[in-house]
C-alpha cells in the first residue's frame, strides 16, 4: 500500500475539521505540477461572501479549542475515509480542508490542493505546508470552484456541507471539476442519526429523522437525509459505490475513556456492517463520476 504519510510536513498540535476558510493571494506556495495546463487559477484577494456567511472561522479556536480531547472523532473521520478513498493517484482536491487537517492521508497523490474561505485557518495551512511543493493552497467558494472541468481524479469534502441549508449547487460543482470515472468521498451530518430516532419515536422532537428534507440543529448546521443526498450525487452525474456510517460509539464513557486503538478496532468494522442503515452522526460516500 503507498505510504499515506506526507514526511515532510510538520506534525499538527492539534487535530481540526474546519469546513470554510481563504488565504490573500500572496499566500499561495508553489503550483503542484500536476494541476491542469500547470497553473493555479487566481485566487480571490477576499473571502467569498456566499461561504462567508454560513459559518464565520475569523480565528483558531475552533482548530485550538474545539477538537482537543475529539480524538475518537477525528480517528472516525479518518478511518472512513482511508476505507473510501483510493489510497493514491494524480490530482486531488479537499473542499473545505481549512487547516488541512486530513492531508497526512493524501500521501499517495502527486498533487493536493486545499480549498477554503477562512483566512485564519488557510493561513495555518499556508505555515504548515511552508515549502511542500505537492500542496497547494486556494482561496475560493464552493460553489463556484476557480477550476476547469475534469481537473481532478479525486475530491474530498468533510466536515463542509453540515453548513449548507442548499447543498446541490455545491454537490454539482464537486462533480464538474472530477474527471470522468474519478471519485468523491463526502461525508454529511446525518438527519437519520440512532439519537434522532429515539428522540422521535418517544416524541421529544417534532421532525421526522425519515422524511426528506433537511434539519437545522443550529446557526447555519444542518442534518441532511441520505436519501436526498443520494438524489442529489444522482443529479451532479455521479453514482454513489460505496457507503460509511461513523462515530458509531460518540458516547462519553466510552470515547473519552477507552484507548484508541481499542476503539478503532471496534468502530472500523461496524462503519462497514451499519452503512446500510447509517445509524452514525455522520455518514460518508464515495460517488464515482460516470463517463461522458
Amino acid at each position: 500500500m503507498p505510504d499515506r504519510s506526507l514526511s515532510n510536513v510538520p506534525p499538527v498540535t492539534s487535530t481540526a475539521a474546519v469546513p470554510d476558510g481563504a488565504l490573500p493571494p500572496a499566500a499561495l506556495p508553489a503550483a503542484p505540477t500536476a494541476l491542469p495546463n500547470g497553473a493555479l487559477p487566481p485566487a480571490a484577494a477576499t473571502p467569498p461572501a456566499s461561504l462567508r456567511v454560513l459559518a464565520e472561522y475569523p480565528d483558531l479556536r475552533y482548530r485550538d479549542v474545539f477538537w482537543p480531547g475529539r480524538d475518537y472523532e477525528d480517528l472516525c473521520d479518518r478511518l472512513a475515509l482511508r476505507s473510501l478513498l483510493r489510497p493514491a493517484g494524480e490530482r486531488l482536491l479537499d473542499v473545505g480542508a481549512g487547516f488541512g487537517r486530513l492531508v497526512d492521508e493524501y500521501g499517495g497523490y502527486r498533487a493536493v490542493v486545499l480549498l477554503d474561505a477562512s483566512e485564519a485557518h488557510l493561513a495555518a495551512a499556508r505555515e504548515r505546508f511552508a515549502g511542500v511543493r505537492r500542496v497547494a493552497v486556494v482561496a475560493g467558494d464552493a460553489a463556484h470552484l476557480p477550476f476547469p472541468d475534469a481537473s481532478f481524479d479525486a475530491v474530498v469534502c468533510v466536515r463542509m456541507v453540515h453548513h449548507l441549508a442548499d447543498p446541490p449547487p455545491v454537490i454539482a460543482e464537486l462533480g464538474r471539476v472530477l474527471r470522468p470515472g474519478g471519485e468523491l468521498v463526502l461525508e454529511f451530518a446525518n438527519k437519520r442519526n440512532l439519537k434522532a430516532v429515539l428522540r422521535f419515536l418517544a416524541r421529544r422532537q417534532a421532525w421526522s429523522p425519515f422524511a426528506p428534507g433537511s434539519a437545522a440543529y443550529r446557526t447555519a448546521h444542518f442534518d441532511h437525509a441520505p436519501r436526498d443526498v443520494r438524489r442529489w450525487l444522482r443529479s451532479a452525474g455521479l453514482q454513489v459505490e460505496a457507503t460509511r456510517t461513523a462515530s458509531l460509539l460518540r458516547v462519553p464513557v466510552l470515547s473519552r475513556h477507552l484507548p484508541l486503538p481499542v476503539l478503532a478496532a471496534v468502530e472500523s468494522p461496524l462503519q462497514r456492517w451499519l452503512a446500510a442503515v447509517t445509524p452514525g452522526p455522520s455518514v460518508f460516500v464515495r460517488a464515482r463520476r460516470r463517463p461522458g
